[in-house]
């Protein structure tokens, strides 16, 4: 594609050399450079891009991209009169405009619908997804458990949004090669801040819940912060759908006065209603009005916020025109890896690994499982290194305070001392009265959970959910909890 096409819509650039050159590929990573590409340079958090401009050129690189206050007069004198050199205000926001041109802007030939908010995204991505196939609409599925057409997987993802030009490149797949009519994705707030999203033609946004989560200096430096880059999705979607029981959520209309909003709900007033409530250990049900009739859905993950998450599937599903019966019959068979997934297993244990990873979305799982067990609810649960340390002695007493007993232990401890972690969320079991012990392997703390439950209890294994790793020291390890589960149990019976 030419250079000057490419670049189509970014303002403030200024330019040294040609722009009608053929552009082969973009790339933001000097190593995958070849002959012709384009080498965005990008200033992160950990590495900076512009220090490998000129292992790109080396490589081929016909252009650089380059944030304008990254570069000085000598590096851009050191740039080849061959190779053209582009100065962007932002390489992040550069980047995904040229990505969207560079694949024809696939978002514009789909319905696009992007889900935010805390927690519960990947549960009501899901959500949608199914319901769509049941309708018989054919649905691409974004996020951070891995990217789908269908049921089947067509990329792993390293990131809840992937980097803008891994995004393109996927919504591209789906829309010309696999001719989704739809795709819902996890919009993280991140992705929003970062401008992985930038460029996007969202048709549809919604908004879960929010809650204290991702303050840090790599991520957001407090709670304005991250829930401003949230309420950006809703500035670049023509519809959004809220939970009206979010104190956070319902300031949107007027943070984004553009965006047509539809509210969902369970306490307050708001267009989409669920009312007569179940909750069980195996599944929840409610009744909602769908068109002139109440209707009881059924979900088969139990706990109240699925309820939530199933009002915000239905209000995208309705504006798809689903009926009411591709509704139920997705929802009542929705599977989600690592959110509430219950592990099959030979002693007849109820063992739930579940996601959560932040104070409230801990304290909700272990809530909303205490009200139905009939025995004791085990927590087993850490905190990651190298963000929020002041959730950490939050949530040591919320388990102790609500859970029968808690395993504290390791989840990903990144970078940081795993015993050091164990220790700040112990300062905070130990202001309650509640039962616990420190196991820092994570796998001897589940092997712990196992063998002291019997079948009236419940084991939650929080935190991790659908991660198939253990980050330690920038290293990823294998580590699955529903296959840890099941070998540990094979020990056991053997």
């Amino acid at each position: 594609m030419e250079l000057k096409s490419i670049l189509l819509g970014l303002e403030g650039l200024k330019v040294k050399g040609k722009l009608d050159i053929e552009i082969n590929n973009i790339r933001n990573n000097s190593r995958n450079i070849e002959k012709d590409d384009m080498f965005v340079a990008i200033k992160g958090f950990d590495t900076d891009g512009h220090e490998r401009i000129e292992e790109a050129i080396d490589k081929g690189a016909k252009a650089i991209l380059a944030q304008t206050d990254c570069v000085n007069k000598k590096m851009i004198e050191a740039i080849p009169d061959d190779v053209t050199l582009i100065l962007a205000p932002n390489t992040r926001y550069a980047l995904a405009i040229s990505a969207c041109n560079f694949f024809k802007n696939p978002s514009k030939k789909v319905k696009l619908i992007g889900v935010t908010g805390t927690k519960g995204k990947t549960t009501t991505t899901y959500m949608i997804r199914d319901i769509l196939q049941k309708q018989g609409i054919k649905v691409g599925l974004i996020g951070t458990v891995a990217s789908y057409v269908g049921d089947r997987k067509i990329a792993d993802n390293e990131n809840t949004t992937p980097e803008s030009l891994k995004l393109q490149e996927i919504f591209s797949k789906m829309v010309e090669e696999e001719k989704c009519e739809a795709i819902v994705m996890e919009v993280s707030s991140q992705s929003l801040k970062l401008d992985r999203v930038a460029g996007c033609d969202f048709d549809i946004g919604v908004f879960t819940n929010f809650a204290e989560d991702h303050i840090s200096i790599k991520e957001h430096p407090d709670m304005e912060d991250y829930f401003m880059s949230k309420v950006k999705l809703f500035k670049m979607c023509k519809k959004g759908f809220i939970n009206a029981d979010d104190v956070h959520a319902i300031l949107i209309p007027k943070l984004a006065p553009e965006c047509q909003i539809t509210t969902f709900g369970i306490d307050n007033h708001c267009d989409l209603l669920a009312k007569d409530i179940t909750v069980t250990n195996q599944y929840v049900d409610f009744k909602v009005k769908l068109g002139d009739k109440n209707e009881r859905i059924k979900v088969s993950i139990p706990g109240r916020f699925s309820v939530y998450n199933s009002l915000a599937a239905i209000a995208v599903a309705l504006q798809f025109g689903c009926t009411s019966e591709n509704i139920k019959d997705a929802l009542i068979d929705i599977r989600v890896p690592g959110r509430s997934e219950l592990v099959d297993n030979k002693l007849g244990l109820t063992i739930m690994i579940d996601y959560a990873h932040t104070p409230e979305s801990l304290e909700k799982i272990l809530s909303s499982v205490k009200i139905y067990t009939k025995g004791r609810v085990i927590s087993v649960f850490g905190c990651g290194g190298d963000r929020d340390k002041n959730k950490r002695p939050v949530m040591g007493e919320i388990s102790g305070r609500v859970a029968d007993y808690t395993i504290i232990t390791s989840d990903n401890p990144r970078t940081e001392e795993p015993d050091a972690i164990v220790k700040d969320i112990e300062n905070g079991i130990k202001k309650t009265k509640g039962k616990y012990e420190c196991i820092v392997d994570r796998t001897e703390a589940i092997r712990k959970a196992i063998k002291m439950a019997n079948k009236r209890d419940i084991i939650v294994l929080a935190g991790k959910g659908h991660e198939q790793y253990q980050e330690i020291n920038k290293k990823r390890y294998p580590f699955d909890e529903n296959k840890i589960v099941k070998e540990i149990i094979k020990e056991i019976i053997e």
